[in-house]
């Protein structure tokens, strides 16, 4: 397969100055409503990349549970290898793809844990298997088997039943972000990119070069 032949044109859009909402997080939230009405399959799925103190980076795909003029938030065990960077180096972005619309939005920003009541309410809400499998996964640690992750999930079930409770190892991140992207797919690669960046407590809008 020749993959460099490979290619598609990007047809279904514009994004223009005069269509953007003034504050970024409006102007998210259109797009995530038009995302969602779209039938795009999870359409909360972001991939966030993160770095260790020394600049090595890493990604992988999460969900988005919750957003908000304070931030985006997502849940994840605080001693995986995201967690663990994020402790280490606090900034990170967001990098939501919808290919089926030809949009992607960049979102960069400090991220910080949530208060604890707001992990909990989270985890509380979660299916029980899910809620157990947090409880039980050394998340980003190498194990033995399989077999092994499944016998302790049966051990935490008997253990715990119904009600497990969150583990302090497990909880939510929120991101506020200082500097957005949203980003249209345009002919000849032309793309529309246009950029907020907070500066002095305001958002200043600024059109990039494709």
């Amino acid at each position: 397969m020749d993959l460099a032949a490979l290619r598609q044109e990007y047809m279904r859009a514009g994004l223009h100055e005069k269509d953007l909402a003034p504050d970024p997080f409006a102007q998210f939230g259109n797009w995530f409503d038009e995302a969602l009405q779209s039938g795009i399959a999870l359409p909360n799925a972001m991939t966030l990349a993160t770095a260790t103190k020394k600049g090595r980076p890493s990604a992988r795909a999460v969900l988005l549970k919750g957003f908000d003029a304070h931030g985006f938030v997502f849940y994840t065990h605080y001693r995986s290898r995201k967690g663990r960077e994020l402790e280490q180096n606090p900034q990170a972005m967001l990098l939501f793809c919808w290919e089926e619309l030809e949009r992607q939005v960049g979102i960069e920003g400090r991220v910080e844990r949530v208060p604890a009541a707001e992990s909990d309410r989270y985890f509380a809400s979660r299916p029980l298997g899910a809620r157990l499998s947090a409880i039980i996964s050394p998340q980003s640690e190498p194990v033995a088997n399989r077999e092994d992750l499944e016998t302790r999930l049966e051990e935490a079930a008997k253990r715990w039943r119904d009600a497990p409770p969150r583990p302090s190892h497990w909880g939510g991140y929120r991101l506020a972000p200082d500097r957005f992207e949203f980003w249209q797919g345009r002919r000849d690669r032309l793309h529309d990119r246009l950029c907020y960046r907070k500066s002095g407590g305001a958002w200043k809008i600024e059109r990039l070069a494709p």
